[in-house]
């Protein structure tokens, strides 16, 4: 496992500023890391300027060269989005996983009205999610499935592991049982301007409060 865990993690109340710098330090560790995952790229050439991120402005995003398999991550509201290309057999995989989550049926709510749905969001093959562990603020890691990493089990599907403490997602952010995590990841608000952009922070119902 990755030993490039940050000491101290930051709590999910505290200043945006503080959490940015928690998951930038643990994504640009675990990237470096083979056992944990593969390199992310981070989507920019869309993105508004910083001080438009700060105040929350809606993030677009070009998913056109998103291939199978890839994630990619976007910054909005200091806070990593992952935006996720899923597979067929990613996707065949989430009900497998059912029985060995927490909340399998999200029905706690960590995602819009239009991602309550086996996929969490809303097109089966695009999962866009807020990267950021629900125990304690940390970026968990993408951990495909026969990776042989030894902090997941050998069946592993494939999914997410946090860094910090061990708490693991599947491939729509649902948290497995007897994990610190106590709820499956923040699916933000977003939209389709096309078939192939994304528009984050910003649904039918507008920009998110």
């Amino acid at each position: 496992m990755n030993d490039h865990v940050m000491p101290g993690p930051t709590p999910m109340g505290s200043e945006p500023d503080a959490q940015r710098r928690l998951w930038l330090t643990v994504a640009t560790g675990a990237a470096g890391a083979a056992a944990i995952g593969t390199a992310v790229p981070f989507v920019s050439t869309l993105a508004p300027s910083e001080r438009a991120k700060a105040a929350g402005a809606p993030v677009e995003v070009d998913i056109a060269n998103l291939a199978p398999g890839e994630l990619r991550i976007v910054e909005w509201r200091g806070k990593p989005v992952w935006i996720l290309r899923r597979t067929a057999d990613m996707i065949a995989a989430l009900k497998a996983a059912n029985p060995e989550l927490v909340d399998p049926g999200s029905e706690r709510k960590q995602q819009p009205d239009y991602a309550a749905n086996p996929y969490r969001s809303i097109e089966p093959d695009v999962f866009v999610a807020v990267g950021i562990c629900t125990h304690l603020g940390c970026s968990p890691s993408m951990v495909k499935a026969n990776s042989g990493n030894p902090s997941v089990p050998a069946n592993w599907q494939g999914g997410f592991l946090c860094p910090c403490h061990g708490s693991t997602f599947d491939l729509a952010g649902r948290v497995f049982k007897n994990k610190p995590a106590p709820t499956n990841l923040e699916i933000p608000p977003h939209r389709y301007l096309s078939a192939t952009r994304l528009l984050i922070g910003e649904d039918a119902n507008g920009v998110a409060a």
